[in-house]
């Protein structure tokens, strides 16, 4: 396939040439009602506007790549500010919606536990967008040698309280809580990243299926025939995927057994006809077992809250205590730095495709 034409001057064609509402005669992608993404930065219809450009960036090494594109730290020379850039390719009109979904969500979702957003920009087919660096990475590279429960405790906090902002202030549902997507810093912060699929919720329901089939809630793979709701879900779908991932951050590894790891059928009956999984009794309080139990009730009308989740004695526990992030983040980094250097033998246990 020949490679899609660049842009000039007298004649502008390439892959947003399909999308004439959306791409103007300059190159502007202009979202009627929400942004204008143009190469001197992004200006959203509130007002907002956020001017970060490619002149005034150093790139730096990759962070990432994924199906949503790739990730690269990036240095903001006029402020010195370190950021993590997105760089999304060879869209269609769904990954479009998607840009726009997570532009809207980022610049609105000022929260303790949401990535700051710093700015975007669109150059040559290219949409380009910069947010706040997280130098610690995600969790599920942090979590190789498994998190006390007072650390786990912060972590569930922070996540429970960045999805109860987005759905009570924007009226969003996350739609892929997962390790790879809760971000740390050095400074033992936790926030909340990638809002590509992210729904607005109309009468508590998302109306697509979309998410990391590893962490789906059991209706949302099953789908609700009887009420004719197959393909949506409402935010108890976003609690079955917390109280997964609590399991995954808590014991170093996916909690459903290893033989569907690389069975997609069998991962998927086991999450809709097997039993929940649990946390050891033996290495974590009563407390923690309840809480996590409460997330992972196969009937979603059943399903703990958010609300109800930060009154648990769990998480209460947590908000009396002080936590030494830093130092479980040091030594998780250094866990995770000797691993990589030492010479694997035989074979490796893997987790599931994120």
């Amino acid at each position: 396939m020949d490679p899609p034409k660049r842009p000039s001057a007298n004649n502008f064609s390439s892959p947003f040439s399909n999308f004439s509402k959306i791409v103007d005669p300059s190159g502007a992608l202009n979202f009627t009602g929400k942004a204008v993404l143009h190469a001197s930065g992004v200006n959203f219809s509130n007002g907002a506007s956020y001017a970060v450009n490619m002149e005034q960036l150093q790139l730096d090494e990759e962070l990432g790549r994924g199906n949503y594109g790739t990730v690269k730290k990036v240095l903001h020379k006029p402020t010195n500010v370190a950021m993590a850039m997105k760089i999304r390719l060879e869209l269609d009109e769904a990954k479009l919606n998607a840009i726009i979904m997570e532009l809207d969500i980022l610049h609105r979702a000022v929260a303790p536990e949401i990535v700051d957003f710093y700015g975007a920009f669109f150059i040559e087919s290219c949409v380009y967008y910069c947010m706040e660096y997280m130098d610690a990475g995600s969790l599920d590279k942090l979590q190789g040698a498994g998190v006390p429960e007072d650390v786990l405790g912060r972590i569930a906090g922070s996540m429970v309280r960045g999805l109860k902002f987005l759905k009570d202030k924007l009226q969003i549902i996350h739609r892929d809580v997962k390790p790879t997507n809760v971000l740390v810093n050095r400074r033992g912060e936790i926030k909340l990243c990638d809002f590509g699929v992210s729904g607005q919720l109309e009468k508590s329901l998302a109306k697509t299926n979309i998410g990391c089939q590893s962490y789906m809630a059991p209706e949302r793979i099953k789908g609700d025939e009887s009420q004719n709701n197959l393909g949506t879900y409402t935010v108890s779908s976003d609690v079955w995927s917390l109280g997964l991932s609590m399991i995954e951050i808590a014991l170093g590894q996916y909690p459903y057994p290893p033989e569907t790891y690389s069975n997609v059928f069998a991962q998927l009956t086991a999450i809709v006809h097997g039993d929940a999984p649990q946390l050891p009794a033996d290495k974590f309080s009563q407390g923690a077992c309840d809480w996590v139990e409460s997330c992972l009730v196969k009937d979603p009308e059943g399903r703990a809250t958010y609300k109800e989740l930060l009154e648990m004695p769990f998480l209460i526990a947590d908000s009396n205590r002080n936590v030494d992030m830093i130092g479980w983040v040091d030594g998780a980094l250094e866990y995770r730095a000797k691993q990589q250097t030492q010479t694997i033998n035989g074979s490796v246990t893997k987790k599931p495709e994120a």
